[in-house]
C-alpha cells in the first residue's frame, strides 16, 4: 500500500470544513482492491477534526484522473453516504504539488506535499486555475505550520466541527 501526505495550501472556502482550520492535510493511501482510503484532517482551535473517505475512478475504463470520493457524515455517527467529484486538474511530473478541481468549478484545491509551495509554481496553479474557468478571488490560503501536527492529538473535536459547518461557523 503507497502511502501519499499532501498539505492544502488553499482553497475556495468550502461551507463543509472549519473556516478557522489550520495545518489542514489529506492521506492517501492505495488498497488492495484499487481504491483509495482518504484521511482529510484539520486542526481548528487547537482540536483536530478528521473525516475517513473513500476514493475511486469515476469511469474505471478511463485513464482520465476523474475520481469520486465517498465520505460518511456526520464524522461522529458515519451513517449518510456523500459523494463528491475529485478531478485532478494537474499533477507535476514528481508528484509533489496538484491543482484538483470538480466540474461544478465550486470547489479547488492546491495541494503540495511541503507545507508551503514556491510562490511562482503557487502562481502557475492559480491561473490554471483560472483558465478553468474557477474564480481565484474566493482562494483561501491554508495556515501550514512546519512542522506540521504529528498524530491525532488530545484533544480530537470527534466531527464536531461537521455540525458547526452547517450553521457557518
Amino acid at each position: 500500500m503507497k502511502l501519499i501526505i499532501f498539505n492544502r495550501i488553499i482553497s475556495i472556502n468550502i461551507k463543509f470544513q472549519p473556516k478557522n482550520g489550520e495545518n489542514t492535510r489529506a492521506t492517501y493511501t492505495l488498497k488492495e482492491d484499487g481504491t483509495v482510503h482518504v484521511l482529510n484532517e484539520t486542526w481548528s482551535d487547537g482540536k483536530r477534526g478528521s473525516i475517513d473517505g473513500t476514493a475511486y475512478k469515476a469511469d474505471p475504463n478511463s485513464d482520465e484522473a476523474k475520481f469520486k470520493v465517498k465520505f460518511y457524515v456526520p464524522p461522529f455517527l458515519p451513517i449518510i453516504p456523500v459523494v463528491g467529484n475529485y478531478w485532478v486538474l494537474f499533477i507535476d511530473d514528481d508528484y509533489q504539488y496538484a491543482l484538483i478541481g470538480e466540474p461544478s468549478r465550486k470547489y479547488l484545491w492546491i495541494l503540495c506535499r511541503q507545507t508551503h509551495l514556491d510562490e511562482e509554481i503557487y502562481n502557475q496553479l492559480v491561473q490554471r486555475a483560472k483558465d478553468e474557468g474557477y474564480d481565484v478571488s474566493k482562494l483561501h490560503k491554508t495556515p501550514q505550520s512546519d512542522p506540521p501536527p504529528e498524530g491525532e492529538g488530545p484533544k480530537d473535536t470527534k466531527g464536531i466541527w461537521w455540525i458547526k459547518s452547517i450553521f457557518g461557523r
